[in-house]
């Protein structure tokens, strides 16, 4: 199947997906809450929450080596073991320090599986098509951040805790391992062949040094922490204002809403403002609303931030993908999106922790301050970025010879 074929693969990917990131969507808030009712306090929480991170940063780029000069497809059922693993293991847990371990379990998985869907949709997408498949892409992680949140408002609450937070963190592994029932087929022959066909390994020095690749990795390391955050803070921020779980559940799955909403608008967008125009004004936006949940906000204004919030942080993701794939130099394009996981991993590991200590000092609600200085440099970062590789028109099309020899021998 040549690039921009059939999508089936693509439907049957954001399936997957859905259920992968929903287990992890559900297993994030419940990994709060049970370890606040075994006796975390917010710095505890910021070090579980970081560890999630942790082990990814040191395998993201080896993981990225091995899929540009392989096949995607094999990490997906990795990913998905690991990470129902971990979600099941860590709601089995009776200690800190094994929910930790475990959530750097679950971590690892997550980033397992996206590394070999981001690359899979990376090379079976003409250029042309990128935008849109990594919109639609990630469609499946805003369902799996819509349900989840839900279903973990759902289960836990009551006087036991631990106990329904455990059970929540159960149903979030089962709930995940029903992805690997939608991995069937997904990787063609030819885009299989032609991550074999690559030449020698491109130095990581310069693919960093590629104009566009260092903004996307910043613009996507803001936007996710702002996410990553926001999921594992919120319920704390709720816990001090004195709002159920079940609340913030809600609260947490309209800002996934809101994010799917922005995906299934995502090209006329485009077509309207510009990838340029368009990054720069959803991340400002998305730093101002950021700093806004630090005010004493009653729970429908917080619904209404939260909805134009979701709605922002839905940009940065897929065209940040987009904009480290066509940057980045033949044959490095998975190392490229390893690297762009490896600062989004490196932001979840130093702005938890980040956020447990400034929170300890200075109040559950203030690092969203901090979030939203994140966000408003990167909407700078933004203004800066590249629009398309050089050589490529406006319609993506190809000028000269480069991109037709870039497409017979990765399959992009």
């Amino acid at each position: 199947m040549a690039p921009g074929g059939n999508r089936g693969w693509l439907l049957r990917l954001v399936i997957a997906f859905s259920f992968a990131q929903g287990a992890v969507s559900m297993a994030r808030p419940a990994v709060s809450y049970r370890a606040l009712a075994l006796g975390a306090d917010e710095r505890a929480i910021g070090v579980i929450a970081g560890v999630y991170a942790l082990l990814p940063l040191f395998v993201a780029v080896p993981l990225g080596r091995r899929t540009d000069h392989g096949r995607c497809a094999p990490l997906l059922p990795v990913g998905v073991v690991l990470i129902s693993g971990g979600c099941a293991m860590s709601g089995l847990a009776d200690s800190l320090w094994a929910m930790a371990i475990w959530s750097g379990v679950m971590g690892l998985g997550h980033l397992c599986f996206v590394i070999g869907a981001q690359s899979l949709v990376a090379r079976q997408s003409a250029p042309h098509e990128q935008d849109r498949n990594f919109g639609h892409f990630t469609i499946g992680a805003s369902l799996g951040q819509l349900v989840g949140p839900i279903a973990a408002g759902a289960l836990i609450g009551g006087r036991d805790m631990a106990g329904t937070s455990a059970l929540a963190l159960l149903v979030a592994g089962a709930g995940g391992a029903v992805a690997l029932t939608s991995l069937w087929r997904i990787e063609s022959r030819t885009a299989s062949e032609s991550g074999k066909e690559q030449g020698e390994r491109v130095p990581v020095r310069r693919i960093l040094r590629a104009r566009g690749v260092p903004a996307g990795i910043f613009i996507s390391l803001a936007v996710l922490s702002a996410t990553d955050i926001l999921t594992a803070y919120l319920p704390v921020v709720g816990e001090h204002r004195g709002i159920a779980p079940s609340v913030i559940g809600l609260l947490l799955s309209l800002r996934a809403a809101a994010t799917i909403a922005c995906r299934l608008v995502l090209t006329p967008l485009l077509r309207l403002l510009g990838r340029t125009l368009l990054l720069t004004v959803t991340c400002l936006l998305a730093a101002l609303l950021c700093a806004g949940i630090a005010l004493p906000l009653p729970v429908w204004a917080l619904a209404l931030l939260l909805a134009v919030l979701g709605f922002c942080l839905g940009v940065g993701q897929p065209l940040s993908m987009t904009t480290v794939v066509q940057a980045a130099p033949d044959g490095a394009r998975s190392t490229a999106l390893a690297l762009r996981l490896t600062g989004n991993r490196l932001g979840q590991v130093t702005a938890p922790a980040s956020a447990g200590l400034i929170a300890g000092l200075a109040g559950v609600a203030a690092p969203f301050v901090i979030l939203g200085a994140l966000l408003l440099l990167s909407a700078g970062v933004a203004l800066r970025a590249p629009t398309r590789p050089a050589g490529e028109a406006e319609d993506g099309g190809e000028r000269g010879g480069a991109r037709p020899a870039l497409r017979r021998k990765s399959g992009i």
